[in-house]
């Protein structure tokens, strides 16, 4: 049976004016907005909606920010009598997956997303820290280099994003060092990436360890349906398990490819990106052609993806 995963991006997605359409159209994304806003104590809409690209690309709060707009989608689609099978979301965008199936409560989810974003910009000062794609070289290559270079300042692969893309994070040096290796050895291209922190290397320790504090005050409930965690590329149900996953998420690779075939190996022939951009949709293409990759990020979008599931 064709099942459908419903899968959401992480940072780097959110651009000013998402889920606006949504919030002049329903009534649920009012509501979830609002609730967004009164837990957080400030107003996350108004900085969707209107409020500067700085202030947007923050990570405390691009984090809130796009799970807002990415569980907002969820409900309408439900609410269309579309519903997921499965889910997974890349890095952040787990928390956005695990509200989806229920393990974590909504308000509790923007409250620790946006710590989240506070916790890995604390570790690892502005500028000290960075991240650069890697188009074109295989993972072993790219592991191997990033560990030679290591001594001018830590430097791993933390995003094995789809066949061809794997991201490197680390110190600022180590990551410049690392890249014009892998440049020499024979990489396409590598784009450094418009981020403030390493997310997801051995430098968001500290990160991890404070997320874990939060965790410990939030209740989890076991997934109503399966959901591919990043940190281990497997299938989870069992809150438990799946809060382990996280903590350990915040400062280890995002196994993405491992995550996607997973998800398809349950079933899933339909892959709905919810929430802003189409990364996933393209890291969807290079990993297996085969899935039939839909997104919605605005009215368009939705109608678009209500209209192929209907056809």
């Amino acid at each position: 049976m064709n099942k459908t995963a419903f899968i959401f991006p992480g940072q780097g997605a959110q651009s000013i004016g998402m889920g606006k359409d949504f919030y002049d159209n329903f009534d649920a994304a009012k509501k979830l907005f609002d609730e967004a806003d009164n837990a957080l104590g400030y107003s996350i809409r108004k900085m969707c909606f209107e409020g500067s690209e700085d202030d947007l690309k923050l990570t405390a709060n691009t984090q809130p920010a796009i799970l807002v707009v990415s569980v907002i989608v969820n409900e309408i689609l439900k609410s269309e009598g579309v519903t997921a099978d499965i889910a997974g979301g890349h890095s952040l965008g787990e928390y956005s997956a695990l509200v989806a199936a229920g393990t974590l409560k909504f308000s509790d989810a923007v409250i620790l997303v946006h710590k989240r974003g506070k916790f890995m910009q604390e570790a690892v000062p502005v500028g000290e820290g960075s991240m650069a794609a890697i188009i074109g070289l295989d993972d072993e290559t790219i592991i191997q280099i990033c560990a030679e270079v290591s001594s001018l300042g830590a430097v791993q692969a933390v995003n094995f994003n789809c066949p061809g893309q794997t991201v490197i994070a680390g110190k600022t040096a180590g990551v410049e060092a690392a890249v014009d290796k892998l440049k020499a050895a024979g990489a396409k291209k590598s784009v450094i990436l418009p981020v403030s922190a390493p997310f997801h290397s051995t430098l968001m320790a500290p990160a991890a360890e404070k997320l874990a504090a939060e965790l410990d005050k939030v209740e989890l409930h076991d997934a109503a349906f399966p959901v591919a965690a990043n940190f281990t590329g497997t299938l989870e149900t069992a809150a438990a398990d799946i809060k382990e996953n996280l903590v350990a998420q915040a400062d280890h690779p995002v196994k993405w490819i491992a995550c996607v075939n997973a998800m398809k190996n349950f079933g899933a022939e339909t892959f709905i990106e919810c929430g802003p951009g189409k990364t996933l949709c393209n890291f969807n293409k290079r990993i297996d052609k085969k899935i039939r990759s839909l997104n919605v990020e605005n009215m368009e979008s939705l109608q678009k993806t209500l209209n192929a599931i209907r056809a």
